[in-house]
């Protein structure tokens, strides 16, 4: 049974959070870097990236893994890009 879908924007539109060892820490990009492989999926709905980073905090998983926060693509126009409602 399918219970949603979702469509992200590129992967250079994401930044990562991690907290291992208690400090936080935020960089621009995926996390793909490493070997690590995605374990779940949160999805929020928040005005900016700043309210997202919060909720990253409260993730316990950003202990010990990484949290990749990335936006949704509204829609893909045929060879125009990605568009956002203003």
């Amino acid at each position: 049974m399918l219970i949603a879908t979702q469509v992200l924007q590129p992967a250079d539109t994401s930044t990562t959070f991690t907290a291992r060892s208690g400090v936080p820490q935020i960089q621009d990009g995926p996390f793909a870097d490493t070997k690590e492989r995605l374990g779940g999926v949160f999805v929020i709905e928040v005005p900016d990236l700043d309210t997202a980073l919060a909720w990253a905090r409260r993730c316990p998983a950003a202990e010990w893994g990484s949290v990749e926060i990335r936006p949704v693509a509204v829609t893909y126009a045929r060879g125009k890009g990605w568009y956002q409602p203003e």
